[in-house]
């Protein structure tokens, strides 16, 4: 298994794990350059539970997925769309 997958199943076990409709819930990746970019997209209810009061759930996925990524050499990110 690779590490872009190991990221994407943390990225969408947190997604999932967060939210009320985890069956809405989906994890796309994109590579931009040298950056692998994970776009979720949710039900416009759960947007408001993965961003968080100040972004700050959002902000600790982000440190995760990183941290996570980093482990294998790559540069990540995280972008909720709704």
């Amino acid at each position: 298994m690779s590490a872009e997958a190991d990221t994407e199943g943390i990225v969408r076990f947190l997604v999932t794990s967060l939210v009320d409709d985890p069956d809405s819930a989906e994890v796309v990746v994109r590579q931009d350059g040298t950056m692998t970019v994970y776009e979720v997209s949710l039900a416009p209810d759960d947007v408001g539970k993965i961003i968080g009061r100040k972004g700050r759930i959002i902000k600790a996925i982000r440190t995760i997925v990183r941290a996570a990524g980093g482990a294998g050499g790559e540069h990540v990110d995280v972008e909720v769309l709704g």
